[in-house]
């Protein structure tokens, strides 16, 4: 059987004190290509990136999060992709485990995988984890399992991988640019049917890790749950959003 090509992904801004740790962990024996989406980053972060021969794409201009990300899926789906992993160049998440999230994909076992840091309580807030993040973390997570029907420790991951079919199927050019998107994406998947899997990861927070602040957390929270809303309402053939495909 022909080996699928593993492509990964890396949205990065002001990434450069990070990005050589993440990118040396990461299992080159597995791995086929590496691409990095700078977005309008302040540092070093090219430089590094050429430095490593990564095949490198600047934003001008930064697009946001959601807006990297789709670049950052376009150019893996135009390299022939069959599996593609997003790893934050910010050395968050460990990348030695990437194996972990693409052998279940592989298998045929999901359609998508994610990173859950959300073990143990203890072992999140000693990891650094702010708490106003651990415990918001939690009420959408559990609120999201209510409304979408799964039973998944956490959504909130930027660590996660995605068979190529789901990047295809969904409308991912029409979701947010902003933090919402990484929400937007998994319940359009969720209301289309895809299974999603999770694999215990690690917990890092340090300075040099990129995080949003409270205010900024806040509206990804109502973000968030407005997209579950639009959900509902799409599940009952009330409304459709352009961020859902709708089912036949």
């Amino acid at each position: 059987m022909k080996k699928k090509k593993i492509v990964v992904v890396m949205p990065a801004y002001n990434a450069g004190k990070t990005l050589k740790k993440t990118y040396k962990d990461i299992p080159k024996r597995l791995v086929d290509e590496i691409i990095l989406v700078d977005d309008g980053s302040h540092d070093d972060t090219v430089s590094v990136a050429k430095k490593l021969k990564l095949k490198t794409y600047v934003h001008p201009q930064n697009r946001g999060y959601g807006g990297n990300q789709k670049t950052c899926y376009t150019m893996a789906l135009s390299s022939g992709a069959d599996i593609v992993v997003m790893i934050h160049p910010d050395y968050q998440y460990d990348s030695r485990l990437t194996e972990h999230l693409v052998k279940p994909i592989t298998d045929g076992r999901f359609d998508i995988m994610l990173g859950s840091r959300i073990r143990t309580r203890q072992e999140v807030i000693s990891g650094g984890m702010p708490l106003y993040k651990y415990f918001g973390n939690r009420l959408l997570t559990i609120t999201q399992n209510i409304v979408l029907g799964q039973n998944l420790s956490e959504y909130h991951t930027g660590f996660r991988a995605f068979d190529k079919k789901v990047l295809k199927k969904i409308p991912f050019h029409k979701l947010s640019d902003d933090f919402v998107f990484d929400q937007q994406i998994l319940i359009s998947a969720a209301y289309l049917g895809y299974k999603i899997g999770e694999t215990p990861v690690p917990v890092r927070y340090f300075p040099d890790a990129s995080s949003i602040n409270f205010r900024r957390s806040v509206w990804y929270g109502v973000s968030t749950l407005f997209a579950l809303l639009l959900f509902i309402l799409a599940s009952s053939d009330v409304f459709t959003s352009k961020i859902f495909i709708k089912r036949k």
